[in-house]
């Protein structure tokens, strides 16, 4: 289930009974350019407060998440990870035969649910009432935008274009693939460099390898995942590199030649090149703001492209607001949706709304294994002046004791030494992702490790080492 695919509050449905209209003066209310999550879930919102609202989107319901994002990478990674569970079953007495993998019927399956669920964004922004528009719009004024052969003027304007896959810069460039274009390939690639270090490049490098590609990653520093926990990302580079994949650190592409048989050579900076089938970038996402017309409106945006906006979602023209990926804050679906809910509570529900903290957003990797995060990290802690206590636990899941192998799980807890409060967890391994949204609650809620010694564990589970890790690994400063 999308994030989408949820009724409105019970709050949303009270203050529909107190609609916000604008003057006559304008033909909406509220127009939302954009029908991504941040996009559909604030107007949908809006619309049940009671105002006029319009929708714009030029390529396809559900934006980058539904289409070319984190539903349909999920769904490879699902696929992907069968390889293991294959591997496990036979511990457990069963016998399969030797399993095969066939990419366009994974694909075409792909494709079958994605169609069903924008029919589904579809459907709500029309039986919430919302016009639908679908073209690009663009700004001729801070009020006024063209889309396609229609002109429209709305009292406020919410922008939530999100982003796009950053084209590799180097000469060559041009024969290498994004992210989006990964879903829509025609045949499982025998080879493929990846170029990055994010968590797309991990994710891909997990489903192209265990689907079958032999895969090699390169990222010019020495370790991936900048900014997660750094003994998480060491835990997550053994393990790949276990698994088969060549990890290529502290260097990176410098160009990309077409052979006469079609596939690829790849120069790289420290002299070496890569013969591959596929090459593509991972290096970054970029706002997508191109089309817009900024300038005409007079919103004003960052050197990276991104539009800045205060506590309220407003740009520098105060009618004009922007949320999700676009404003380059969190740019994850469940932070876009909370940030267009809160835009349309507070402009069109009455609501006094308190500010969402971006401090405390949990997260997770579908790399192999999985990664979850939330609050800071070790680093993060010592950094803002914490004595910290770190709780670290490493061990094999359950599941594998019968089968041998499997990858480790690794947990860490960050306590602030002074208060006892959870300042952040980090995990690697099977399941965590799954394990890591009860306890996010906890950490929002400001939970003190004597809380978590105090919870009886449910055994057994990979989850019960969070609520009996009893002495600190170290302490620091």
């Amino acid at each position: 289930m999308t994030a989408e695919n949820l009724p409105a509050s019970k709050t949303d449905s009270k203050s529909a009974s107190t609609p916000a209209r604008a003057s006559a003066k304008y033909d909406f209310d509220y127009f939302v350019i954009g029908a991504g999550s941040g996009g559909v879930r604030s107007s949908r919102i809006a619309a049940a407060h009671g105002a006029k609202v319009g929708i714009a989107e030029g390529r396809f319901y559900g934006g980058t998440c539904v289409n070319v994002g984190c539903v349909p990478k999920k769904l490879l990674a699902y696929a992907a990870d069968f390889r293991l569970d294959f591997e496990t079953s036979a511990g457990y007495g069963w016998s399969a035969g030797t399993p095969s993998f066939n990419w366009k019927t994974l694909i075409a399956n792909k494709d079958k649910e994605i169609k069903r669920l924008n029919g589904i964004y579809e459907s709500l922004l029309t039986n919430a009432g919302v016009k639908i528009f679908n073209d690009y719009a663009a700004f001729v004024d801070p009020h006024t935008l063209k889309i396609g052969q229609d002109i429209v003027t709305a009292k406020h304007i919410l922008i939530a274009t999100g982003g796009k896959p950053r084209a590799l810069p180097v000469k060559g460039g041009e024969h290498a693939i994004v992210s989006d274009d990964a879903f829509y390939l025609p045949d499982l690639p025998k080879s493929v460099v990846i170029c990055g270090g994010g968590y797309i490049a991990v994710e891909f490098a997990h489903i192209f390898h265990n689907l079958g590609s032999d895969v090699t990653l390169v990222y010019r520093g020495d370790l991936f995942l900048r900014g997660f926990d750094r003994d998480i990302a060491q835990s997550l580079k053994d393990t790949m590199a276990k698994k088969g994949i060549t990890l290529r650190f502290n260097t990176d592409i410098d160009s990309i030649t077409k052979t006469a048989a079609g596939d690829y050579d790849v120069a790289m900076t420290d002299g070496s090149v890569l013969n591959t089938a596929l090459v593509m970038a991972a290096i970054g996402r970029d706002p997508a703001v191109d089309a817009l017309d900024l300038a005409k409106a007079g919103v004003a945006t960052a050197p990276n492209g991104t539009i800045p906006v205060n506590g309220q979602y407003q740009t520098n023209v105060p009618h004009i607001h922007a949320v999700g990926d676009i404003i380059g804050r969190v740019a994850l679906t469940p932070v876009a949706l909370a940030e267009g809910h809160f835009l349309a509570d507070t402009l069109f529900g009455g609501m006094t709304r308190k500010a969402l903290d971006y401090s405390t957003i949990p997260s997770a990797v579908f790399s192999d294994p999985a990664i979850g995060t939330i609050g800071m990290t070790e680093e993060q802690a010592l950094a803002k002046g914490h004595s910290i206590d770190v709780y670290k636990s490493t061990f094999s899941p359950m599941k594998y004791s019968l089968a041998g192998g499997g990858d480790k799980t690794v947990m860490k807890i960050i306590v602030d030494h002074k208060t006892d409060k959870i300042l952040g967890i980090h995990m690697i391994g099977l399941d965590v992702p799954e394990i890591l949204q009860g306890f996010a609650v906890a950490v929002v809620a400001g939970a003190t490790k004597a809380d978590f010694d105090r919870t009886i564990g449910i055994h057994p589970t990979s989850a019960e080492e969070l609520v009996t890790m009893r002495k600190p690994a170290y302490s620091k400063p």
